[in-house]
């Protein structure tokens, strides 16, 4: 018998097991589940709260940026004393681009994203009753319950949150006395990441031994949707790279804390010699980048994979070089864990180093073009339908496209220094990590929201949230690039005492308006999330004609997945529009063939 059998054999055994001994109740069902339905909710809507919480500072500090000299009453109500009289205090200004930084990186597009739809989704795709270890997913979420909970709490310490920006480069970060955020809020963003890294350990360890063990008969790896293959190849990143995150945090605690040299060397306080020797702040750059580049494509994976699977399905078409997609994702997976060099192209790095690592940056534009031109291909002549999850997708596909551009400069080490540290690093991460990352999200929740809650989301509402956002977007990040061009340095709380900036104190107007009016979109999926969780229109079992396993599974949700037995595989998960030589479809009246209906005579498997 084999392991993948013989995993599936015993899925099923628990699975009637816990039907018979276990009477769930509020706590064991909603809280500390171990289902990974109810899990993935947990994920979206902690991520979701989290986002709420990232976007309201940026606002803030956009309102700092664009009206430096007037006077917010809400900067009184909300900071305290650091916005007395109605100003923001500069310290508090560095504290909120920091935290804004790391919740939106870490806790809503890591965490929100593949927390999400990696425990939705690699279950139900592959034919799994649950994950591996139930316990451990649960573990995993709560863990990062409370990393985010540590988070928000730095933001009530009385000196200050974390100020040291979201990559928290030592000297600032290592020693307590610099600032007013390097005290209790610096530690307690440590504690929080150290216990935030656990937590996608334990997660990635499960994604990686669920999708490896508990596929179901006829599952190859061939025929796993690219939604998997993403999530699969995400895991492997995150368990190569974090730890490496959460070394360099520790050896910063530790100089912190117990007077070790790691980071620090040859410093001076007010005159103060301090006795640290010997270390070096440009280590932490690189330990930290090691995490920091992958982490990139730990965000965009999930979404790229999200986006294959929706626009394959509403294109009505096969998803457009399968395997040239899955080796895409494995390349960008390799080539991502090698180019991290390029964040420290001005740390006074060797020019030979330097190009090295800019060779390998404009090689993994490779496989990401690859992606593009696959997804533009498959709409190409497609029977497009455009609902709420389509079009995030293809929004999706656009910024990946404009913010890549501006990454080929910015992997170039000549070119890169004349434009480092300014606006048009911000736009361009903003662009394809951030926005990319964000439509993902988007697509997934509009795509998958019947799945996870039995009901639809209005649609029109999607409609209004879609255009709203994506002109919004690009009116924040776009005009970025020419006031980075121009020079205006980031993370500069005002940059009124530099007649030289002037003339750009419009365009950052400019920019606030659109961030506030994107905000007040985001208000809009809000309500319809909200709304449509408990009034929604009943779904149907497969609403949007799909092919994929998780559309055979009952709308009630039920521990195990799949009443009776698991289904068995037949064909790859694009088999869309499929015609046989005379014209027919393989099954009459309608264009889509789900993995578990077998091949017919003289029929072929297309997943080339």
């Amino acid at each position: 018998m084999s392991a993948i059998a013989q995993a599936n054999d015993h899925a099923d055994d628990h699975a009637h097991d816990h039907e018979h001994h276990h009477k769930e109740t509020f706590i064991t069902k909603y809280i500390f589940s171990q289902d990974h339905k109810m899990i993935s909710k947990q994920y979206l809507v902690t991520g979701l709260i989290m986002g709420i919480i990232g976007i309201a500072m940026s606002l803030l500090f956009r309102l700092q940026l664009a009206w430096p000299d007037h006077k917010f009453t809400i900067y009184e109500v909300l900071l305290g004393k650091f916005g007395t009289d109605g100003v923001m205090d500069p310290s508090i200004y560095l504290a909120l681009v920091t935290i804004h930084g790391t919740i939106m990186v870490f806790f809503v597009l890591t965490a929100g994203l593949s927390g999400t739809f990696s425990n939705l989704l690699i279950p139900l795709q592959i034919g799994a009753r649950d994950m591996a270890s139930g316990f451990l997913n649960m573990v995993s979420y709560w863990l990062f319950f409370l990393s985010s909970v540590i988070m928000v709490m730095s933001l009530f310490v009385e000196a200050g949150p974390a100020s040291a920006g979201w990559t928290i480069y030592p000297p600032l970060s290592a020693l307590p006395q610099a600032i007013g955020g390097s005290g209790t809020g610096m530690t307690l963003w440590l504690v929080s990441m150290a216990i935030f890294i656990a937590s996608s350990l334990l997660g990635s360890l499960n994604y990686v031994v669920t999708v490896i063990n508990l596929r179901t008969k006829g599952m190859s790896m061939t025929r796993l949707p690219l939604t998997i293959w993403a999530f699969f190849v995400t895991a492997i990143i995150g368990i190569v790279s974090f730890p490496v995150l959460l070394s360099a945090a520790l050896l910063l605690i530790m100089d912190r804390s117990f007077g070790t040299s790691f980071y620090l060397s040859d410093i001076y306080i007010q005159g103060e010699v301090l006795h640290n020797q010997g270390g070096s702040p440009v280590l932490f750059e690189h330990l930290f980048w090691f995490l920091g580049h992958p982490e990139v494509y730990i965000v965009l994976l999930p979404a790229l994979g999200i986006t294959s699977e929706i626009i394959a399905t509403n294109a009505r078409k096969p998803i457009f070089g399968y395997r040239a997609m899955v080796a895409s994702i494995l390349a960008i997976a390799f080539l991502s864990t090698i180019v991290w060099g390029h964040h420290m192209f001005v740390s006074g790095m060797n020019p030979f180093l330097g190009s090295v690592f800019t060779f390998t940056t404009l090689l993994i534009a490779i496989p990401s073009a690859v992606k593009a031109f696959n997804y533009i291909t498959t709409l190409w002549k497609g029977n497009l339908q455009f609902n709420p999850a389509m079009l995030f997708s293809i929004g999706l596909v656009s910024t990946f496209i404009t913010g890549g551009l501006t990454g080929i400069i910015l992997g170039d080490s000549t070119l890169d220094i004349n434009v480092h540290d300014t606006y048009f690093v911000v736009a361009h991460f903003h662009l394809v990590m951030g926005i990319s990352a964000l439509y993902g999200l988007f697509a997934g929740v509009y795509h998958w929201f019947p799945k996870m809650y039995g009901k639809m989301m209005n649609k029109n509402l999607g409609y209004v949230h879609f255009w709203v956002t994506a002109i919004g977007a690009y009116g924040v990040f776009f005009p970025m690039h020419f006031i980075g061009m121009a020079g205006l340095p980031r993370r500069y709380y005002t940059n009124s005492a530099f007649p030289y900036f002037d003339d750009l104190a419009d365009t950052n107007v400019l920019i606030t308006i659109f961030a506030l009016i994107t905000a007040a979109a985001q208000l809009v999926f809000l309500y319809n999330f909200i709304y449509s969780m408990f009034y929604g229109k009943k779904a149907e079992q497969n609403p949007w004609k799909s092919n994929t396993l998780e559309w055979t599974t009952p709308v009630e949700h039920i521990h195990g997945n799949w009443p009776g037995a698991i289904p068995e595989v037949h064909r790859w998960a694009y088999d869309y529009s499929k015609t046989r030589e005379n014209g027919e479809y393989v099954i009459a009246g309608q264009d889509f063939v789900t993995q578990i209906t077998p091949l017919q005579d003289g029929e072929e498997e297309l997943n080339h």
